[in-house]
């Protein structure tokens, strides 16, 4: 039986502190559907501390006016804990969320490490200060760090998404206050430790799990000065709309409902290699996840039959097994709703080819079958709306002009994939799909680049010089005629 996990305190402004309100959060494991953790629910009260704390650090105390390389020391110390701890924040997240913990080491441990670096990597060659000759004369153009920033953080990926915050903020010498989802807190909880031991001044950080109420009143903040969100499409825009009343600045990363677009002279077996992990990945728990397969007429039904395979052969079960490919999502409303829109896609006419139901032996817990639909046309309900779950669909398409129509005809504009054997036709493709993120013959994120979603997928980019902007200001000073800096005078 696994070792309840208890917290009595919470981290506002570096110190562990009694919370000033009584909630607590249960949180239960999906895969034995018992409470392995409790941790205290932040309070409305807590904000207000919390923000007293994290203005106080911005408005009057180090961390801002640090110079870059001691900020990044204190940075390579937090990547540097996770390497150390890598085993430990994986299973802590698997423990809450289902995630296989083969992919959790990955993507939940090491896939923040690389974000942190990445994000060094891009600080140390920004420009924070530059001379221009304006119209009217010379100019200095600074950019300084945002301020207070509120990083609201979904269950799914927890500490990869911290870190796509929490980075670009620390680094450019803004505070910021850290808001977990109430399905995995217990992972906050290690952060939280590793911040503290890497050196980071009072006030900079602080961590309240919370439910949507306390969220919101986080967002509406006075004291904030950016809000850095994560999360559906719905949660987006109340995010928007709270955050509009004080002109809060807001970058969304919201959901998606990617395509992988299989041309007719794609190689098959490295196609369907490189879309099912990207389909599955998570337990289709991933806005990033390619849920829609486009294959051409032609070849559909061999595609249909290497996916279904594919599908069937992913290993179900106990999320801690090293051996599990696809485990339990992350809550029993997760799975009901994955189960509703299996359903709904059988009377819309789609063909169930494999999966659709609980996996055999798996008596306990918020599993689903590995699912894969096809004959789906791109109007049905489960090719148009985020599922989170693992459910895929499998479109067929007549010529690559419709591909492209079908590829683009959706309110996401996240990510998605090409597969051809000609890499220039990849990129032309590429370039007809409105999507923030696209990929050639292969499924990855580059965190050197700008991360980030159109149309419904949300605002703002994460990541590369684009993500570090984000948490920057500009600010634009007019200097008198003739002035020359002193490296370019005589």
């Amino acid at each position: 039986m696994t070792e309840l996990v208890e917290h009595g305190h919470l981290f506002i402004g570096g110190q562990w502190v009694e919370p000033l309100g009584t909630g607590t959060i249960e949180v239960v494991s999906p895969h034995t559907e018992q409470v392995i953790g409790r941790v205290p629910h932040a309070s409305q009260a807590d904000v207000d501390r919390a923000v007293r704390a994290a203005r106080e650090a911005f408005d009057e105390g180090p961390w801002p006016r640090t110079g870059l390389e001691e900020r990044i020391a204190v940075v390579s110390r937090i990547k540097d804990a996770f390497a150390v701890r890598h085993e430990e924040i994986a299973r802590s997240i698997s423990s809450q969320n289902g995630s296989p913990y083969s992919w959790s080491v990955l993507a939940q441990a090491l896939g923040p490490m690389m974000v942190y670096d990445a994000a060094v990597t891009v600080a140390r060659a920004h420009s924070y200060e530059e001379h221009r000759q304006g119209a009217l004369g010379p100019i200095l153009v600074r950019r300084e760090p945002v301020g207070v920033v509120a990083a609201v953080i979904p269950w799914n990926v927890p500490q990869f998404v911290a870190a796509a915050k929490l980075a670009p903020a620390l680094l450019t010498g803004s505070t910021v206050i850290l808001k977990p989802s109430p399905e995995s807190p217990l992972d906050s909880y290690l952060l939280a430790d590793i911040a503290r031991e890497a050196g980071l001044p009072p006030g900079v950080l602080s961590v309240l799990p919370a439910g949507p109420e306390v969220s919101e009143y986080l967002v509406a903040h006075p004291g904030i000065d950016k809000v850095a969100f994560t999360g559906s499409v719905a949660a987006g825009r109340r995010v928007m709309e709270v955050a509009a009343r004080n002109l809060t600045r807001v970058t969304l990363e919201l959901g998606g409902k990617s395509a992988a677009v299989i041309l007719p002279d794609a190689d098959l077996e490295s196609a369907v290699a490189g879309i099912a992990p990207a389909a599955w990945m998570n337990n289709g728990q991933a806005c990033v996840a390619q849920t829609r397969v486009l294959a051409p007429r032609g070849r559909y039904e061999e595609v249909a039959a290497a996916l279904a395979a594919a599908a069937g052969a992913l290993v179900v079960g106990d999320p801690l097994d090293p051996a599990t490919q696809l485990g339990p999502l992350v809550t029993e409303r997760q799975r009901r709703r994955s189960l509703e829109y299996i359903r709904i896609g059988q009377e819309e006419g789609a063909k169930l080819l494999t999966g659709g139901g609980r996996p055999a032996g798996l008596d306990r817990g918020w599993y689903v079958e590995p699912t894969l639909f096809g004959d789906v046309d791109n109007a049905m309900r489960i090719a148009r709306e985020e599922i989170f779950g693992p459910v895929v669909c499998l479109i067929p398409y007549e010529d690559e002009a419709q591909a492209a129509r079908i590829a683009d005809d959706s309110e996401f504009g996240l990510s998605g994939s090409v597969w051809t054997g000609d890499v220039e036709r990849g990129i032309d493709f590429a370039r007809r799909i409105r999507t923030g993120t696209f990929n050639v013959n292969t499924f990855s994120l580059d965190m050197l680049g700008p991360f980030g979603g159109r149309k419904n997928s949300g605002l703002g980019r994460e990541f590369g010089p684009e993500g570090l902007d984000a948490y920057l200001e500009p600010q634009m000073i007019h200097l008198p005629a003739g002035y020359l800096p002193p490296g370019a005078r005589a």
